[in-house]
């Protein structure tokens, strides 16, 4: 039987399609307002999970000074310091406390992802259902010396005791390195934990109490300890990763102590973490349309021109990631073999 005289079959699907993608758009727009509104009526919150004066703190200041105008309804940013226990702090208050609303984010040290995993009791989350916006740098971390330490290559250090520092009571990023590092090759480093941060430690070791620090990015050295650098008073001897750059090239590489495939999997879990130079994150279970605008306006920001100055003008290296492919190298992480992940704890809590 035909269709009834006066109808177009054809025309009143494409009618139909119409109506309907007008209908998503329409609730794509009213998203989009929402937000803007939201924004407009909520300042946002930049939490630092360490001591003002660390890089961490520096990234987040300069991303501030730019990230409001990319969101929605601009909004202005406010940066907030949450120091305790090398950043496990704040991500435990992000994950627990903080509202879940899209009025807050934060950033850490990569090590705090990674403290369930390893056997943490007091980290009290699970780090893949954070939501993760970015990360603004590829870290290499490095160890470092001062003269003082009477050392001039890391290869002196299996055979020389030399006295290291780090900041908090052993869990966090430095002493972990450090730890680590002497676990993995035999290093003759003695350790003394319990300062504030980095800016501590550099201020110890110009004062002699120490020698040497391990984890710590070489962006950091290049920006907050660059007059130790320039001036002679401290020198690079390891990098903690595979990757390096012209004037690390007398460093060694920490894999160069990997004797196995498993080795390399236990380093990956220690080290390769450091990829995570600078995450940045919000609680879990956000709106999903201000997830995306803070997503968004994450990357939009690292691709900011005035931004990019901005940074390049405080010495700040920027190798960014998105918020997808930070989420997806947390999870590979969490799927080691139970036997890397058994080494890897030791190695980091090793005394």
């Amino acid at each position: 039987m035909g269709a009834s005289p006066g109808l177009n079959p054809a025309g009143s699907r494409l009618r139909a399609l119409a109506a309907a993608l007008l209908s998503v758009a329409g609730a794509g727009a009213a998203r989009a307002d929402d937000v803007a509104e939201f924004y407009k009526a909520h300042p946002v919150s930049l939490v630092v999970g360490h001591e003002a004066g660390t890089g961490f703190d520096l990234y987040a200041r300069v991303l501030a000074r730019h990230f409001g105008r990319h969101l929605p309804g601009a909004p202005n940013v406010d940066v907030r310091n949450m120091q305790g226990a090398s950043g496990l702090v704040a991500g435990n208050w992000l994950y627990n406390v903080a509202p879940k609303d899209g009025s807050v984010f934060a950033t850490f040290a990569h090590t705090v992802l990674f403290e369930p995993l390893l056997g943490d009791n007091t980290a009290r989350f699970d780090a893949r259902k954070f939501t993760f916006l970015a990360n603004l740098e590829d870290g290499l971390p490095i160890c470092g010396v001062s003269p003082g330490s009477g050392v001039s290559r890391f290869s002196d250090l299996l055979e020389k005791p030399v006295v290291f520092g780090a900041s908090g009571g052993g869990g966090g990023p430095l002493s972990q390195a450090t730890n680590a590092t002497r676990a993995l090759t035999g290093a003759k480093i003695s350790l003394i934990n319990g300062y504030r941060g980095s800016y501590d430690v550099k201020l110890a070791i110009d004062r002699g109490e120490v020698f040497g620090i391990c984890g710590i990015s070489d962006s950091s050295i290049r920006t907050e300890w660059r007059d130790m650098l320039d001036s002679g008073r401290f020198k690079f001897i390891l990098r903690l990763a595979r990757k390096t750059r012209p004037d690390l090239s007398d460093a060694p590489s920490i894999y160069d102590y990997a004797k196995t495939p498993e080795d390399n999997q236990v380093f990956d879990l220690v080290f390769g973490l450091q990829a995570l130079g600078r995450v940045y994150l919000a609680p879990p279970g956000l709106p999903p349309a201000r997830a995306d605008a803070l997503e968004k306006a994450m990357m939009e920001t690292v691709a900011d021109p005035a931004f990019r100055a901005d940074a390049a003008q405080a010495g700040l290296e920027l190798q960014p990631a998105d918020g997808a492919a930070v989420e997806k190298l947390v999870a590979q992480f969490y799927a080691a073999t139970p036997e890397a992940v058994a080494r890897a704890k030791s190695a980091v809590r090793a005394k």
